[in-house]
């Protein structure tokens, strides 16, 4: 099965496009989790944990490789135990490692990562497009070779995404140029009878009007939408990143979940039982799509 099918068979199955960001902070990781271990141990503990709790309830989750990576040796370990961890329990992992380069780094890190013989065997990366078009082919066909999927940045959720995304290059912005550019990719690589193709989008709930522009702009996309909770984007601010069946969007929240007992909401929780916090933040978000995004459709 291409990832574009095992996705859309994931989200149907769990009847919701929750995806679940692993971003570990040792500082906000409950304090019993935290004793007489290095952090690396730690993030290794805190998100396995995590796993098992929404794994049951979400399609997907998505590892933030910086957090891993700030560690060295002793991260990457830790984050491979949490990819092999959720994959045994039935998770797609979508690696969040925004690669790109260009010529043999690129085919380097399309093979390190989604490649037949990869350490790391994710389902899916994102990728950087600002080195242009020759950077992206390499992870392109090695996600077709593999069956995996990428995600392209396309309209990230930052502010900051606007001095460079938001520029006007030859009548259109340059987030719309990547858009058309994802959406000829996406188009090649959807197999017959299915609607996305093997390369999505991320593109930030944080800008609902963009969000809206851009799944019009780019119909065979899986679109992958950070910045809900958290950073602000609210379920309506991600309704039209649905197509009408409520497919073609997973939409991300990082710390509103994994850190749910931190939040004023569910507080009565306390940190003794951030593990329930966890659940009922996961479940809330699942209502919140149903109730006010096409979501409800699946």
């Amino acid at each position: 099965m291409t990832f574009s099918s095992r996705l859309t068979t994931a989200v149907r199955q769990k009847k919701t496009s929750v995806l679940v960001g692993l971003d570990p902070r040792l500082d906000l990781i409950p304090a019993t989790l935290r004793t007489g271990i290095a952090p690396a141990a730690v993030f290794e503990r805190f998100c396995c944990e995590i796993i098992d709790i929404v794994a049951p309830l979400v399609p997907a989750v998505k590892p933030q490789a910086a957090f891993f990576e700030q560690y060295g040796p002793d991260g990457m370990r830790a984050l491979h135990s949490v990819i092999r961890h959720a994959h045994e329990k039935g998770l797609l992992v979508i690696f969040d490692g925004k690669r790109n380069d260009i010529g043999s780094t690129a085919e380097a890190y399309a093979a390190g990562i989604l490649g037949e013989r990869s350490a790391w065997e994710a389902d899916a990366l994102t990728v950087s497009p600002y080195l242009g078009g020759d950077s992206i082919e390499p992870f392109v066909h090695t996600a077709q070779a593999r069956a995996a999927g990428i995600f392209v940045l396309v309209k990230t959720s930052n502010p900051g995404s606007a001095m460079l995304q938001d520029l006007d290059a030859n009548g259109k912005t340059v987030y719309r140029h990547v858009a058309e550019y994802v959406q000829t990719l996406a188009k090649q690589t959807k197999t017959d009878g299915e609607t996305y193709g093997q390369v999505g989008a991320v593109v930030g709930a944080t800008w609902p009007q963009q969000l809206a522009e851009l799944r019009k702009a780019m119909p065979n996309a899986w679109l992958l939408v950070p910045g809900f909770g958290t950073q602000g984007g609210s379920a309506k601010d991600v309704a039209a990143a649905f197509d009408a069946k409520g497919l073609g969007a997973i939409i991300n929240n990082s710390r509103g979940i994994i850190f749910a007992h931190t939040r004023l909401e569910y507080e009565k929780f306390g940190e003794a039982n951030w593990r329930r916090a966890v659940e009922v933040a996961t479940l809330d978000m699942i209502d919140q799509l149903h109730s006010d995004t096409p979501a409800s459709k699946l």
